[in-house]
Formats: structure tokens, C-alpha cells, sequence
């Protein structure tokens, strides 16, 4: 009996790992498994989880779908390879057995802002951007390795290497140190016109190239996976696993935003926007990343702190007993585009693009007796965009023109947010069938891999457009005039949030009375 052929793409969030298997030649979706896991919060403006627990969710995911797979079948099945994609800028510090010493530092994590700026007026930051693409913030490994050095020097000295969530997964399971080209430029150490580590960073830093990972590309395959895990697994010890990506360059490749004019709106947890360019490109004020992706192709783009985790937040408080987010969107529908006059800046992790701000904090304007708890609700889901918009205008400065949209990640679930997202930007959005984005783009990276297709465009006829949304003139002039508010009061209110930020601080230390 001729074997049934299949992928895996295998998706490591921030708030779920994701398994998704895909039956050849056309990538018809069989199974998905997720599995989530806490992140911690031991201080204000740290965020952690436990790089086990990780380790564990990609060992369960990987083995659900495939047993879940052959219970159905009754053909037998042949994997033919798992491709990853990792969330970015994470960071453990590991011994010389490979054993965390710290627990996984992520994206979200904002103790090093003063290392940050130390970065940014001590250490020339602009031309630091410049050579890497990433901007400085906490967010980035350069920054929380300079923390980690003045704070815990003892686990800073006694760390044999210095890596992300995926290289410790890799590491675990094939005992090997390797990072790919996106993930490396993440770091904000990684020269992105050499693909290299940057020497000059590293010295700053203290640390020797050998306590990092050795750079790959995305197509690069490891093979002889430790007999424990394989067999945790379901799966043969030999069992191509590719290295893949940065979620946010699978998710572009996942739904085929391939050519140019084209960008992906992605939010789930957070947010971002992301073109794919033939040349790196770099915004003159540091405001938009560029990560290497392959060796002819990098991804442009920027993200935001604040995305699906703002309507968790406002869901947990102002939902009712149920929890169900769609109740929420539900009542927003009932408020015409702007929420008579109320702006919301939702900014309450922080921001990343384009203000590169971890003292930025969330604000409603323009409160009125009129304003109800639905108005509130839009407010948040227009703020949100108004965020993601604000990134898109730099991309088009920076690249070209953008021609439509293809969106990815939970809120592509909502008619409502999508059309704000189309009436915001005045362009037209395409929603494909599937939602697994980066789970996709890891996939076909694992196939391009391997030599089962020729090209990553090929993805381009696996992806099936659900719905397209055409911008209404009319919301469209309504929520130009709001985002001139919005992107002013920003602007006003910069000073303040330091001086807000500085108030909460000494307040969470146990300063004033009840």
C-alpha cells in the first residue's frame, strides 16, 4: 500500500506552542494541536516561562497530530520532514550540560530599558540599528545580556551560551547550537549585510562568539534526534527537522505575501505588519526592523506590544461572566466607526513600533457622559489598528507603495476588526481559509528543503482566499482625521508617560499609604 505523505509545521508562540500536519501534494490540512503554557511575571515588566514546559509542548503537539492523524487513516503514513517557527528576541542562559540557568526572558520582558538607553546614548545606537536592522529596546537579547551582566553577573559568568527558545528546543533534541538567519538578526547582535555575528557588539557586551549559536539558513536540516524524545514523539529518530523561521517571516510565506506591493497584518498575542524585500532596508530614525530572512530575502516591518492581548485584558474586566471575547465584539458592532470622538492609545505593555517606547502606557481620550461600555470596546479595536497603521505608513516610506493586505492570527476571526483594519488603511484585505499562517510558512520552508517544491511562490497555490474586504470611503475619511488625533496625543503625552512610569515604579516598591 503506497504511503501517505505529510509535513508538519511546528509553530512556538508566546502564549501556545502549534502543530499543524499537512497531507502532500497540495497541503490539505489534516490536524492541529496546541498547547499553552503560562507566561510569569515575578517583577513588574518582566515576562518568563519555563523553557521545559516548552520543550514539553512541542513533544505533546508533534505526537497528537500524528496519532490523532493515523486513528483516522487507514493509510499508512510517511513524515516527511517538520519545519519550525519560533516568536523572537527571547533569551536563556545555559550551562555546559545545555541546563537553563535562567528561565526564557521574552519578547514582552522590559527590565533592561535602562540598558537600553544606555545602548541608544552611550553606544552610538543609531549606528548600531543601522548594521543590524533591529531597533534598540528591552525587547532585544543585546539589551537583556547587558541587564543579565549587571544583575545576575554570577549566572552572566557561569553561562556557557546565550540562546533562544528554538535553539533550546533544537539543543535538546539533536544537541546541537544553531540559529537561523532571522531569529539571529532578532538579537540585535547580528550583521545583517555580512550575515554574521557582530564582533564589535559582542565585545561591548563582554561575551565570545562561541557562546552563541552557529548561523544557518532556513533550509538547514537536523537529523539524529535523541532516541528518548523520538520515541515521546511517535516519530523515527532520522526525521528531517528544518530549522525554519521567525514566525513573522512564516507567517508572510504562509499566506503567499511573496511579491511586492503585498503586506501581512498579523495579531494574536501582539501585533505587527511585514513586507518581504529583495535588499535590506533600513528607516533613517530607527523606527521599522529588517531581518534577514534567506540570503535574498529580508523582512521589513514593524510590531506592536499591544495586540490581542488588549482585548484579553479589557475582556478580563469589562466581559461579562462567559468570557467570550465575541461577546465583546458583538456589542462593538453596535458603535459607528470613530466611537463618537473616543481615542484610544493601547499601550499597556509598552510599545515597540514605531515609538520604540516601555514607558508608553494606554490612555482613553475624549471620554464623555455619552460613552458607553461598547464604545469603549471599538475604541480598543480601532486603537489597536490605528497602532498597525501607523507602522504601515513608515513601511511605504521605506519600500513601496502597499497594495492589499493578507491577514493572519486570532482577530482574522473578526469581520468587524478586518474591516476596520480595510476602512483604516483604505486598502483592500484578504482573508485566507486557514488561519495557521506561520505554521504554513514553516512547512513549506521544510519542503523547499527537502527539494518537494521549487520555490516558496509555490505556497501562493495553497493559499484560498476566504474573504476580501473593500474599504468604505466614508470610514475611511473618518478614521483619518481620528488617527491625526491619535498620533498627536501620542506625541503630547510622551513626557508625561515617563513621568507616570516613574510614579508606578516607586509606588510598586511599597511607597505611599493604603
Amino acid at each position: 500500500m503506497r504511503e501517505k505523505e505529510v509535513v508538519i509545521g511546528l509553530d512556538i508562540g508566546t502564549t501556545s506552542t502549534k502543530a499543524v500536519i499537512y497531507e502532500l501534494p497540495n497541503l490539505k490540512l489534516l490536524g492541529v494541536k496546541s498547547v499553552p503554557y503560562p507566561t510569569l511575571h515575578p517583577k513588574l515588566g518582566w515576562a518568563e516561562q519555563e523553557p521545559n514546559v516548552i520543550l514539553g509542548a512541542v513533544i505533546e503537539c508533534i505526537n497528537h497530530v500524528l496519532q490523532s492523524h493515523a486513528a483516522r487513516s487507514t493509510t499508512p503514513t510517511h513524515l516527511i520532514a517538520v519545519g519550525l517557527s519560533a516568536h523572537m528576541h527571547s533569551l536563556i542562559a545555559v550551562d555546559y550540560d545545555g541546563s537553563p540557568l535562567t528561565n526564557c526572558l521574552l519578547w514582552a520582558d522590559t527590565r533592561s530599558e535602562n540598558e537600553a538607553n544606555f545602548i541608544k546614548n552611550h553606544l552610538d545606537g543609531e549606528q548600531l540599528y543601522q548594521r543590524t536592522g533591529t531597533p534598540i529596546h528591552p525587547m532585544t537579547p543585546f539589551s537583556k545580556l547587558l541587564w543579565l551582566k549587571k544583575n545576575n553577573h554570577e549566572v552572566f559568568q557561569r553561562a556557557a551560551k546565550f540562546i533562544s527558545i528554538k535553539e533550546y528546543i533544537l539543543h535538546q533534541l539533536f544537541n546541537q547550537y544553531v540559529i537561523d538567519y532571522g531569529t539571529a538578526s532578532a538579537t540585535g547582535m547580528f550583521n545583517i549585510n555580512k550575515k554574521e555575528w557582530d564582533k564589535d557588539i559582542l565585545q561591548s557586551i563582554g561575551i565570545r562568539e562561541e557562546q552563541l549559536s552557529t548561523i544557518v539558513p532556513p533550509t538547514y536540516v537536523l537529523k539524529k534526534m535523541k532516541l528518548s524524545y523520538a520515541v515521546e514523539m511517535g516519530i523515527q529518530p532520522g526525521t528531517p527537522f528544518v530549522i525554519g523561521l521567525s514566525d513573522g517571516a512564516a507567517a508572510n510565506i504562509g499566506v503567499g505575501a511573496l511579491g511586492k506591493g503585498s503586506a501581512v497584518v498579523t495579531i494574536g498575542t501582539s501585533g505587527a505588519i511585514r513586507t518581504l524585500s529583495d535588499s535590506p532596508k533600513v528607516d533613517k530614525a530607527g523606527r521599522t526592523f529588517c531581518y534577514a530572512v534567506t540570503d535574498e530575502t529580508w523582512l521589513i516591518g514593524g510590531a506592536t506590544n499591544n495586540g490581542g492581548n488588549v482585548l484579553q485584558w479589557i475582556n478580563h474586566h469589562y466581559g461579562d461572566s462567559s468570557g467570550n471575547v465575541d461577546a465583546l465584539i458583538e456589542a462593538a458592532e453596535t458603535v459607528p466607526p470613530g466611537s463618537r470622538g473616543l481615542v484610544f492609545l493601547p499601550f499597556l505593555y509598552g510599545e515597540r513600533a514605531p515609538y520604540w517606547n516601555a514607558n508608553a502606557k494606554g490612555s482613553f481620550i475624549g471620554i464623555t457622559h455619552q460613552h458607553k461600555r461598547e464604545h469603549f470596546i471599538r475604541a480598543a479595536l480601532e486603537g489597536i489598528i490605528y497602532s498597525i497603521y501607523s507602522i504601515g505608513k513608515l513601511l511605504e516610506e521605506n519600500t513601496q507603495p502597499i497594495k492589499d493586505i493578507i491577514v493572519s492570527g486570532g482577530f482574522a476571526r473578526s469581520a468587524l476588526w478586518r474591516q476596520i483594519l480595510s476602512d483604516v488603511f483604505g486598502k483592500k484585505v484578504h482573508v485566507p481559509v486557514s488561519h495557521e499562517a506561520s505554521s504554513l510558512g514553516a512547512a513549506a520552508i521544510a519542503l523547499y528543503s527537502q527539494g518537494f517544491i521549487r520555490d516558496l511562490t509555490d505556497v501562493k497555490k495553497w493559499v484560498d482566499i476566504r474573504h476580501t474586504h473593500q474599504p468604505k470611503t466614508v470610514n475611511h475619511e473618518v478614521y483619518g482625521e481620528i488617527f491625526a488625533v491619535y498620533a498627536n496625543l501620542y506625541e503630547k503625552l510622551k513626557g508625561e508617560f515617563d513621568v507616570i512610569s516613574e510614579l508606578q515604579r516607586k509606588l510598586s516598591n511599597g511607597k505611599g499609604g493604603n
